[in-house]
């Protein structure tokens, strides 16, 4: 009795889940009417069970085709799991996509610390796999063996993403490493200076002071050398009976990076080390453009050395070498000395068996100048013979060293003016006002230089004179660096030009002095070349450094 249902609806949940007779018989069973397992002959019992089992997978597969009748519904049901299983893959991918990102962020930002593998389109080719460094090649010319560009950043107290910085090339950027303005020239025209900031040109005098400057050159050349100026150049030609002038045609923009970049190679430097420093010591001509109110500068043609950089001098020394040898050479055969600063080749010969022989020379010259890749200006080629005032770099050389009489003569009249009257309304160079005293003093350092005997008391008494009105000495500071000095260019920086008071290089961009020769203290400006010739001369551009 204790399995007899409790309710009528007990009954009809046993109904329809198995089977009327199936729900009897269980119940027959229970009361006893009828036996558990077939002891009664044809006992139905089984079959009734059986049929029951059958009914109910019968009903199921109905359920499970109505179910299955139903497409949208399934569609709907495997498009919700669908997503969701999208879903969970997408949040692990970007998981997995998000650690490595985190991952070469990192093993990138480690990368860019040691190695620089791109600096602009054209120049990158041959930093990652370039030809490495010629050790012996680097000993023999006693230079640091930098490789890396981890090594030269740590050699110039760098960081290796401002040596990246420093060195990309690009063909358009809002910013530049120069300030660039115009000079005139002595022919007419004007000539652009590229003058660097202060992170640049301490990058470009380290170069210079480390590697350039350690680099032996060839004794002809005289410009931008320790212990050589302008009088070490004038004095082989003194007393000469005749004196060749030949200047070479657009001098710095003639050499290009690649020039540069093989003198490097040529040097022992790999492919890394040498365009590195071939791009840090380069520029393009650039046009500042204004575009929505903002300044870009958008290269114009290809890299070339700036007229401005402490390092330009050194590297076209460096790139002169077989020029001077040639150049050497063809003027020893032919009877002649050979001499040259920067962009002036200077010929002489002290007998006239040799000088008939100048047409002979100037076309061996030419041939060998256009070889080595350089145009000459032929018109300020100039042969001068004796008899006449010999000049080189601006020293006339007829007897000795000295500085041409008549500008002398008026120097020695502004002198007298000075004294009397005092510097208003006064003039020498392209200095006027009280600018004048010191362009004085300038100037009478300069003939002290080139002849002492005249210049020694020229500047002793153009000192007092300026004292006298109130002039001061400039203090200087102590030059940085190791950099050539001498009465000429040291390749230093290149000051602003003004028209009312002289500028020292470092009021410009953070540029220092260049270190100058004793008794020479004061930067002097050039004299006059003719006092007939209408105007105030203009500056040799190797005057300007």
């Amino acid at each position: 009795m204790a399995d007899r249902p409790r309710s009528r609806q007990d009954i009809y949940d046993g109904i329809r889940q198995t089977s009327k007779d199936e729900v009897i018989l269980e119940d027959m069973v229970r009361l006893g009417f009828w036996p558990q397992r077939g002891e009664v002959p044809h006992d139905p019992a089984d079959e009734i069970r059986q049929r029951g089992d059958l009914e109910r997978q019968i009903a199921a597969l109905r359920t499970e085709q109505a179910r299955l009748q139903n497409v949208d519904a399934i569609r709907i049901e495997m498009r919700k799991r669908r997503l969701a299983e999208s879903k969970q893959r997408q949040k692990e991918t970007k998981l997995r996509r998000e650690r490595e990102r985190v991952a070469r962020a990192a093993a990138w930002a480690d990368e860019k610390k040691r190695r620089i593998t791109y600096l602009g389109a054209g120049v990158s080719a041959g930093l990652s796999k370039g030809a490495p460094p010629r050790l012996e090649v680097l000993a023999q010319h006693g230079l640091p063996p930098l490789a890396t560009a981890l090594e030269i950043a740590t050699a110039m107290g760098i960081g290796v993403g401002e040596l990246r910085f420093l060195a990309f090339a690009r063909k358009t950027s809002a910013r530049t490493h120069y300030v660039r303005f115009q000079i005139p020239k002595k022919v007419g025209g004007t000539r652009l200076i590229s003058a660097p900031m202060p992170r640049l040109k301490r990058a470009q005098r380290w170069l210079l002071d480390h590697v350039l400057s350690k680099v032996a050159l060839h004794d002809a050349a005289h410009g931008f050398v320790v212990d050589r100026s302008i009088v070490t150049n004038a004095r082989p030609h003194v007393g000469a009976n005749v004196v060749v002038n030949i200047d070479l045609k657009e001098f710095f923009p003639t050499f290009t990076f690649r020039r540069i970049k093989g003198m490097f190679e040529a040097l022992g430097y790999g492919e890394e080390a040498a365009t590195l420093f071939a791009l840090f010591t380069s520029e393009p001509e650039v046009d500042e453009v204004e575009l929505d109110g903002l300044s870009y500068f958008v290269a114009r043609g290809a890299r070339k050395l700036p007229q401005g950089s402490p390092a330009s001098p050194a590297i076209t020394n460096i790139i002169c070498r077989r020029l001077d040898k040639r150049l050497e050479g063809m003027a020893r055969s032919a009877g002649f000395v050979y001499s040259r600063y920067a962009d002036d080749l200077t010929f002489s010969a002290k007998t006239a068996e040799a000088g008939a022989n100048v047409g002979k020379l100037l076309r061996r010259v030419r041939y060998a100048v256009a070889a080595e890749g350089f145009v000459p200006h032929e018109k300020k080629t100039r042969i001068l013979r004796r008899g006449r005032r010999q000049e080189v770099t601006g020293v006339v050389v007829n007897e000795k060293p000295a500085i041409a009489r008549d500008v002398l003569k008026r120097f020695r009249a502004l002198l007298f003016q000075l004294d009397k009257d005092g510097p208003k309304g006064k003039r020498w160079g392209n200095r006027e006002g009280d600018a004048v005293l010191s362009s004085a003093v300038g100037f009478a350092s300069y003939v002290a230089m080139v002849d002492p005997e005249r210049g020694t008391p020229l500047l002793a008494s153009a000192r007092a004179i300026a004292r006298k009105h109130g002039w001061t000495p400039p203090v200087k500071p102590p030059p940085k660096g190791g950099g050539p000095s001498g009465g000429g260019p040291s390749g230093g920086g290149v000051p602003l030009p003004s028209a009312t008071a002289p500028v020292s290089p470092s009021a410009y961009g953070g540029l220092q002095p260049a270190p100058q020769q004793p008794p020479a203290p004061e930067t002097p400006p050039p004299p006059p070349a003719d006092p007939a010739a209408p105007g105030e001369p203009k500056k040799k551009w190797w005057k300007i450094f």
